[in-house]
């Protein structure tokens, strides 16, 4: 069966000056990413992995070529639109958790919905039910200090994913954890992934976890190519 694409890249550059010079970090790059598969980024700091994620996640506009989400030409769209379209369809998890100190883990999780206008009763039957399914869901009134760094990552997840993105952009999200931790948090990930039908795109170092993965895909001369 047919999966949509969630993501596509074609013809894709992307430079930076530096000093009197130029580098380029991708060029003519083409990248396609569909529902239901979860790509694991494996590359060298400096090669460009960091730029990858930043354009597949709108948060900057390429120098050439285009950048589709769910089929949508994004590249030169204005900020307002590409911020909707984040808001609505791309998730985000980073190296640090990035959760809100005062409020709860169930809070945090109910924030992003509460943003897109969704009901306080619904986000919190929401947040409750990504919990559940992180099987933390008895550390819901917990705040960030007060969980493991294992647990601070299974929120991070459920948040990322509270509005019930198309796109999920992780970037070494197991990268402050231990292997034992690590394999825990990515066999959530991976079980959220396949039950919702997203997409993900994992950038990590760790090469155990990205040999789970659907497949591989680096940065070589400014090409984004399968290993």
């Amino acid at each position: 069966m047919s999966r949509n694409i969630a993501l596509r890249l074609t013809g894709v550059h992307r430079s930076y000056g530096q000093g009197d010079s130029v580098l380029h970090i991708l060029n003519n790059a083409e990248f396609e990413l569909r529902s239901g598969e979860i790509v694991a980024l494996v590359a060298p700091s400096g090669t460009g992995k960091s730029t990858l994620l930043h354009l597949a996640g709108l948060l900057e506009h390429p120098d050439e070529g285009e950048v589709y989400v769910d089929g949508l030409p994004c590249g030169t769209l204005a900020d307002d639109k590409r911020t909707a379209i984040r808001r609505s369809d791309i998730g985000f998890v980073y190296q640090f958790h990035h959760l809100l100190p005062e409020f709860t883990a169930l809070e945090n999780i109910m924030m992003p919905q509460l943003i897109a206008g969704l009901p306080d009763k619904e986000a919190r039957r929401r947040a409750a039910q990504l919990l559940d399914y992180m099987r933390i869901g008895h550390r819901a009134d917990h705040r960030p200090a007060e969980l493991s760094g294992g647990e601070q990552q299974r929120v991070a997840i459920a948040r990322a994913v509270a509005n019930a993105p198309l796109l999920l952009l992780a970037d070494e999200p197991t990268g402050n954890l231990d292997p034992e931790t690590a394999h825990y948090v990515f066999e959530a990930l991976e079980a959220l992934v396949r039950q919702s039908g997203l997409a993900a795109l994992i950038a990590t170092h760790n090469h155990d976890l990205a040999a789970r993965m659907d497949r591989r895909v680096t940065i070589s001369e400014g090409k984004i190519v399968s290993f």
